[in-house]
């Protein structure tokens, strides 16, 4: 079989190369961000590939098993990040890779100060998603491939996070998703077992996705084992690596309240929100009865900068049976409640729910009121909780409820 697998050299759009530059230079004081990143990436992933097999059954390809998984190499100094979710095709890989396609890029970019401080927060509340990678590592692999697509129409893409990229077809067995981070020399520490799992423990634990890694024998050898070591290297040859799941792989909002630590929800809020602070208030709630649902709604601790954008996305992550449906699901709190950020799980909504779809369901309409009054309830026991958290919350959002 020959494939053209001759590299093509782009050139970053301005924006990206600017961000880029930004993210190198601004966020080196939390480092490990790029982690929960890729991550959290390789979470939506599984989720669109959850969601579009619903229709399309042919898409696991015989591999219904969803999950991420971790490879490092001490030696190399490489970590490879794979999940099997849904992947990407080659204009994919360049719309989603070489250019940030997201509404506000230019006024975000306008709002930065050169206050260091000031900036990398917000940059954490732009976005940063997977040019974190380049925080720890001067080059960056991504091979890919679109569920459903053949194995030859693979992409392979390469940078050094400056000015261009290379981007290639190449063969790739399974469909998702794998980024290979070849690390700068004094970002070793992170091939490394411990300091992986670690980061993992912290920033994943909440994901319904298990973050694979393989089984480490922690146990120091005995003397005389280095005898046996080359009698053992060709049978180590041929045995399959064992992996484990590193992080505890149950959707937060799915556990009982009185399971989940504030810690915990704090992360949950980091990954839905792509926020770099902790909220100012939570609040999980599980309604039984004629509508069955879950919500955990969440009021940020600052406005994006985006906020009075109209066109801006906003609303809560949408799950139906714990199957992710959406991101921006607008249709479940009013305009003047578009800071809030969460989750809204429900038994009731159709499987194959759309955007118009939800704009006539009476279900959505009883949950919209609903979750409008918890957010209120919620504001006024802040207000007579915590004086100075609601102070915060007045000067960050107060002139949108006016």
């Amino acid at each position: 079989m020959s494939t053209d697998t001759q590299a093509e050299t782009l050139g970053f759009e301005t924006e990206a190369k600017q961000l880029l530059h930004l993210m190198i230079h601004s966020l080196y004081s939390n480092k490990e961000i790029f982690l929960r990143e890729l991550i959290s990436n390789a979470s939506d992933a599984a989720d669109k590939l959850r969601f579009e097999a619903l229709s399309n059954a042919e898409l696991m390809e015989k591999d219904s098993d969803l999950k991420v998984q971790i490879d490092f190499d001490s030696e190399n100094k490489t970590i490879t990040i794979s999940d099997n979710g849904i992947g990407m095709t080659r204009d994919e890989v360049i719309t989603n890779l070489g250019t940030i396609a997201k509404s506000g890029t230019a006024q975000f970019l306008e709002s930065l100060t050169g206050d260091q401080r000031k900036d990398s927060q917000l940059i954490g509340q732009f976005g940063v998603g997977f040019y974190s990678a380049f925080i720890v590592a001067d080059e960056v692999e991504v091979r890919t491939r679109k569920a459903g697509d053949a194995a030859e129409n693979g992409s392979l893409w390469r940078s050094k996070g400056e000015s261009e990229y290379s981007i290639e077809v190449v063969e790739k067995a399974d469909r998702g998703t794998s980024v290979t981070l070849h690390l700068k020399p004094d970002e070793q520490e992170f091939a490394e077992s411990f300091r992986l799992r670690s980061i993992v423990k912290r920033y994943a634990d909440h994901l319904s996705l298990p973050v694979m890694m393989e089984k480490q024998d922690f146990a120091a050898p005995d003397e005389g084992e280095e005898e046996q070591e080359s009698q053992g290297a060709e049978a180590n040859a041929e045995k399959v690596a064992e992996y484990e799941a590193v992080n505890d792989a149950k959707a937060l909002w799915t556990r009982p309240r009185s399971e989940v630590d504030e810690d915990e929800y704090k992360e949950f809020y980091k990954h839905v929100s792509h926020d770099f602070e902790d909220p100012l208030e939570w609040s999980h709630n599980k309604v039984e009865g004629k509508l069955e649902y879950t919500s955990l709604l969440y009021i940020p601790g600052r406005a994006p900068f985006d906020l009075w954008n109209r066109d801006a996305a906003r609303g809560l992550k949408l799950y139906v049976q714990r199957v992710f449906i959406m991101d921006d699901a607008e249709q479940f709190l009013p305009l003047y409640l578009r800071f809030m950020k969460g989750v809204v799980d429900s038994n009731d909504i159709s499987l194959n729910v759309s955007r118009e779809i939800l704009q006539k369901d009476p279900a959505v309409d009883s949950m919209r009121s609903a979750l409008s009054k918890r957010v209120l309830d919620m504001l006024d026991k802040l207000r007579k909780k915590d004086q100075e958290k609601y102070q915060i919350f007045w000067e960050q959002f107060g002139q949108v409820l006016k």
